[in-house]
């Protein structure tokens, strides 16, 4: 992954989903050659000549003040996702050091694997930008028990299983919605650590082995994902859906927690108390990268 053609693809995907109606700019007659809007018109609604906006959507945005950088965010319209993420790029582009602080990682804390684990009612679980599901309690590794039958050894990946298990398909029954958030929060992991190599060679694995990854890659569509709902279709108790509030952990940067819960007295909440209930009757040893395990990394 270039940074340069990163920066040029998503600022050009970004112009052609505006149209001169929606930029509120006069829509003359003829035929437009380009979807959306042309660069003279995100130069003249930014307020930077076209010149130079050509040369940051050649991927030099290299010292693009915040100010500039805000004018192209609100002439192309971008959303609080796609905002940040073209901070992101304007600081892989300049080299300078990602909004959240990287360090080398160890195991989680006890402290954190408690509250996990004292969760006993909702599936919980705490991952990384890469979807790595770093540690898990009972319940939810009940409820993703597809994801860790099918690991082999690796590190338990929600987008390896969704894209490249034949089970992934069925997992998550809303395919292209499932698609679309899960390569947009890869997207958008990307921009904020474009220096991860364990992130590129996940996106390069999927990139080279997923046609309907590799389509939806090329979409740059980026988002935030801290609140809502998710379906499974589980080989034990059918369809699920439930709702989940994502957190992220101040004290271990880039992990958040995610938890997963339902309304008492609905069909959802019923299947999620017959899921605990199978989940009691497992007797198998926690899968690697569960919260028994001692040798978890991110």
């Amino acid at each position: 992954m270039s940074t340069e053609s990163d920066i040029r693809e998503f600022l050009a995907s970004r112009r052609a989903k505006i149209s001169p109606q929606q930029a509120g700019l006069p829509a003359y007659g003829g035929n437009r050659r380009v979807p959306g809007l042309r660069r003279e018109e995100v130069a003249l609604l930014a307020g930077v000549s076209i010149d130079y906006y050509v040369r940051l959507e050649r991927g030099r945005l290299a010292g693009a003040s915040e100010e500039v950088l805000d004018a192209v965010a609100g002439a192309l319209q971008l959303d609080e996702a796609e905002r940040a993420h073209l901070y992101d790029l304007a600081r892989a582009a300049a080299r300078r050091p990602a909004r959240r602080a990287r360090r080398p990682r160890g195991p989680l804390p006890d402290s954190v694997l408690r509250v996990l684990n004292s969760m006993s009612d909702c599936p919980a679980f705490i991952s990384n930008g890469r979807l790595d599901i770093l540690a898990a309690n009972p319940l939810c590794r009940a409820l993703y028990s597809p994801l860790y039958t099918s690991s082999g050894g690796q590190p338990v990946n929600i987008a390896r299983f969704q894209f490249l298990d034949p089970a992934g398909g069925d997992f998550f029954p809303h395919r292209e919605e499932a698609v679309n958030t899960t390569v947009a929060l890869l997207r958008t992991e990307a921009g904020r650590a474009p220096g991860d190599t364990e992130l590129t060679g996940l996106i390069g694995e999927l990139v080279t082995r997923s046609d309907a990854f590799r389509t939806a890659w090329a979409k740059h569509n980026v988002r935030l994902h801290y609140t809502g709902r998710k379906a499974f279709r589980h080989p034990v108790v059918g369809d699920i859906t439930l709702d989940f509030d994502s957190m992220e952990l101040p004290a271990q940067p880039g992990l958040s927690l995610t938890a997963l819960s339902v309304a008492p007295g609905t069909p959802d909440h019923d299947r999620l108390q017959l899921l605990a209930a199978w989940a009691a009757t497992e007797e198998a040893s926690p899968p690697t990268g569960s919260p028994a395990s001692a040798d978890r990394q991110s």
